[in-house]
This record gives structure tokens, C-alpha cells and sequence, in this order.
């Protein structure tokens, strides 16, 4: 693997993480949940402003192997991570762990005492792995249907 760089997300990096989210989901996640709940999930398209809104409006950080931005993460301002997603064609090789020490550090030094994530089934061991616990199994509706994820949290 090249060098990975963890940098704070620009405007121009809105198509960039949908794609990245949208092969996370299609591909990684695809062995936890159903065509339906997948396509739900992650559709085929993306309202690309408001993506990028989303994104600007969270603390927001992207992964990068030579310049092309392989993975993205965030917190909100109440301490949820709300997103932590990598290009299947990268996982395993620590970019996950990178960004989750990224955004687990920005948000410490920011004042949060706790960090909160929705993981989904796919993503469970990992964030276990980071050292964060289960709180509560939850079911939540996306597009008409309904997936599973995990309330979880670790101390900063």
C-alpha cells in the first residue's frame, strides 16, 4: 500500500465519498443484508448538494493512497461518528483504523467525552475492534426498508 494520508474534506471530494460509500455498501456490506435493504441503503444515484452538505456540515475526513480518496469518516457536533466507510477494493489494509484514530483524536480534542456510532452489521467487529460497545441493537428504516444496526460507544 502507498502512503496514506488523512486530510480534512474539501467541497470537491462530494463525488469522490459517494462513490467510495456507494461501493462500501454494494460491495463490503453486501454479505450482511439483502439486494433490497442494499439498494436502499445506497441507491444508484445521489443529490449530490446535499451530500455535500452533509458532509461540510460534519467534521469530516478522507482517506487518500496516491492522491485518490479511498475512504471517509466524520463526527457531528454531538459526538456521533456518523459515517466510517472504505473502497472494498482497500479494506483490510488499516484505512478504516487510520480514520477512526483521525476522528477519535479530533474529537477529543474537541471536548467529547464519548464518541456514539450506528454501526452495521458489517461494521460491528471493527468498531469493537477500535474498542467501542454495544449498547442496544436497533432496527431502523431506510427507504421502505428496515436494517439492522448496533448503538455503540467508547470513551475519549
Amino acid at each position: 500500500m502507498g502512503d496514506l494520508l488523512i486530510r480534512r474534506y474539501e467541497a470537491a471530494d462530494a463525488a469522490d465519498t459517494w462513490r467510495v460509500f456507494h461501493a462500501a455498501v454494494h460491495g463490503t456490506a453486501s454479505r450482511d443484508y439483502t439486494p433490497e435493504q442494499i439498494l436502499a441503503w445506497a441507491p444508484p444515484s445521489v443529490d449530490e448538494v446535499r451530500w455535500q452538505a452533509r458532509r461540510s456540515a460534519a467534521h469530516t475526513y478522507v482517506a487518500c493512497l496516491d492522491e485518490t480518496v479511498v475512504g471517509f469518516s466524520d463526527f457531528t457536533d454531538d459526538g456521533l461518528l456518523d459515517m466510517l466507510f472504505v473502497h472494498p477494493d482497500v479494506g483490510g489494509r488499516g484505512v478504516a483504523r487510520a480514520l477512526v484514530t483521525r476522528i477519535i483524536n479530533e474529537a477529543s480534542a474537541a471536548g467529547h467525552q464519548r464518541l456514539r456510532v450506528h454501526a452495521s452489521l458489517t461494521a460491528r467487529p471493527a468498531f469493537e475492534r477500535f474498542g467501542f460497545t454495544v449498547e442496544a441493537t436497533r432496527l431502523v428504516e431506510i427507504r421502505g426498508r428496515q436494517l439492522q444496526n448496533f448503538a455503540m460507544s467508547i470513551a475519549l
